[in-house]
């Protein structure tokens, strides 16, 4: 329906500029009455199917394009949704989001604006071309032999777009990134009075844009007048031979102004796709970003025929695994054994590798070399999705939703009833405090969960990964950033966590560990030593040496809070 409306618009536009000629010469020429009836008439009819047409094409086309940029901006997520950790370590949030945003926005009007006009003033300059040919085949030349000359400047100006494109969409993705990390951290701003310097940072960023939009307007805006000047000329020149043939008599009044019209008619298209050309350059700058992440291998994939895994109790071996970032080797040989439904903790300075250790389990990163088994079967050989269905995780920063606390809760169990999600929520002592809220469990709680204290906020998450249910569970320091209070009562709510799974727990306070199967102390990514908590200490080494400054720490704050 879009290549029909378009076809129309040709076809009128040609025919518009046509009926110039029989109008001259039947009525004001010849003055024939007849004509005064019927040409009129032709003329309402030519309008009224441009209008009809116009509308058509961009309804159509504009549907088209709109849902050919929606399916764009899904593989673009889908594809970020599926891409490693590693990748997100690499890339700034702010710019992943310009690229969904405001990459996808200047493509959309490439597709939606460009394209579409493109295809229409076409056709309507080669309705009018063969129109004007047909008419007068010498004047076609004068009008035609300008054309090159004007579009070569013209297409180098758009190359010029292109870079100048990219580097203005490569500016806004820096100061999305720098306005999310600035309003995520208000806080930290206002804590250490630093408005006024991240306002200078931010005007910065915005006179660099400006700059670089500046360029872009110079560039852009020569393309039209160089339009107008050359068909300024070739109209000098239709003008000048086609004044003559009249006066010589080789040509009707009517059929010069009918050329001429159509002459005219033609260069306004013509000038349109020149500033086309401007738009489409920016298309392409904001396709070549948006296809370098759709486009991006990646590093971890699943087996060609995965393995099936059950659920169940697991067992976790380590077995001489090392890995590294880039050329830093972070952990080195390391060699651990986690019988099933039993506790494994990671104690050592920060900086050791514990949390990149764990983080090897549900495959975020792959081992550089080694490998890790669940039940004597390298995780490797199991997909993705199923090896991350047995793994629940609580981060020492909650992470939490802008949604209801329901929602939350079910994030992994989307299936979950209302009976499990309230068992789930009073096993990590958080019922209490949600029928405390004004909506209970139907209550928003903001993003991030600000509306939420940190122990609320970190017992919402045990309740999550109790409501998921999977036999495998990764402590990365989940009580550290809380006070003694709220550590209490989520430490109680890990324990019904970690009651009959097989955990793996990363301890900032050895306190919250003492009763662990197996103590594993990381240095510099190499194990420096392994046992029970009485055994380490007995042993007077690196652990022996953190919990003596862990309880050194305490009492002095203890003697300060005396005083």
């Amino acid at each position: 329906m879009a290549g029909l409306s378009m076809l129309l618009i040709s076809v009128s536009t040609s025919a518009m500029g046509y009926l110039l000629k029989p109008v001259i010469d039947k009525i004001f020429v010849e003055r024939n009455g007849q004509g005064l009836i019927l040409f009129p008439i032709a003329v309402i009819v030519v309008f009224f199917t441009k209008s009809l047409a116009t509308y058509g094409q961009e309804y159509f086309m504009n549907s088209v394009a709109q849902d050919i940029i929606r399916l764009l901006r899904n593989k673009l997520y889908d594809k970020i949704q599926d891409l490693p950790l590693s990748f997100f370590q690499k890339e700034r949030t702010g710019v992943l989001m310009s690229r969904i945003t405001n990459d996808v926005n200047v493509l959309r009007n490439m597709v939606s604006t460009a394209v579409t006009s493109s295809l229409r003033d076409t056709s309507t300059i080669i309705g009018l071309a063969s129109v004007i040919i047909y008419m007068n085949w010498r004047l076609a030349l004068i009008a035609f032999v300008v054309l090159p000359v004007a579009f070569f400047p013209v297409f180098e100006l758009g190359r010029r777009v292109r870079r100048v494109s990219t580097g203005c969409q490569e500016a806004i993705g820096d100061l999305s990134a720098f306005l999310h990390e600035t309003l995520a951290g208000s806080k930290i701003v206002k804590a250490f009075g630093m408005e006024d310097h991240e306002k200078k940072r931010f005007f910065h960023k915005t006179q660099k844009l400006f700059d670089m939009e500046i360029k872009g307007i110079i560039v852009r805006s020569l393309s039209s007048p160089i339009m107008e000047f050359f068909g300024g000329i070739a109209i000098a020149f239709v003008i000048w031979y086609g004044g003559w043939e009249v006066m010589k008599g080789v040509s009707t009044p009517g059929s010069f102004m009918s050329f001429l019209t159509c002459t005219l008619l033609m260069y306004d298209p013509i000038k349109k796709l020149s500033n086309l050309n401007n738009a489409i350059q920016q298309g392409l700058a904001a396709t070549d970003r948006i296809y370098d992440i759709i486009e991006m291998p990646l590093d971890i994939n699943d087996p060609q025929q995965p393995k099936e895994l059950a659920a169940g109790p697991h067992a976790l071996k380590f077995e001489n695994v090392s890995f590294s970032y880039g050329n830093k080797e972070v952990l080195n040989q390391i060699d651990l054994t986690i019988d099933k439904g039993r506790v494994l903790a990671l104690a050592g300075m920060s900086g050791g590798g514990k949390s990149t250790l764990v983080n090897l389990i549900p495959r975020f990163f792959d081992v550089s070399k080694g490998r890790i088994l669940i039940d004597d079967e390298d995780i490797r050989q199991f997909a993705i999705k199923d090896l991350r269905s047995q793994i629940a995780i609580v981060t020492q920063e909650p992470i939490l939703f802008n949604e209801t606390v329901r929602d939350n809760i079910a994030y992994g169990n989307r299936q979950a009833t209302d009976e499990q999600i309230v068992e789930a929520a009073q096993a990590a002592y958080a019922h209490d405090f949600i029928l405390r809220f004004p909506k209970g469990y139907e209550t928003v709680i903001g993003e991030l969960g600000g509306r939420l204290s940190g122990g609320e906020k970190q017992r919402l998450c045990i309740a999550r990964a109790l409501l998921k249910n999977a036999p495998i569970l990764i402590l990365d320091e989940a009580t550290s950033s809380l006070d003694s209070e709220a550590e209490a009562v989520v430490q109680k709510a890990l324990e019904n966590l970690m009651r009959g799974r097989t955990t793996v727990v990363i301890a900032h306070r050895l306190s919250t560990i003492v009763n662990a199967d197996k103590i594993a102390v990381i240095v510099n990514g190499r194990i420096k030593e392994r046992g029970t908590h009485e055994e380490l200490l007995s042993l007077g080494g690196e652990y022996a040496k953190l919990h003596d400054m862990q309880f050194r720490a305490v009492n002095g704050f203890s003697t300060a809070e005396q005083f």
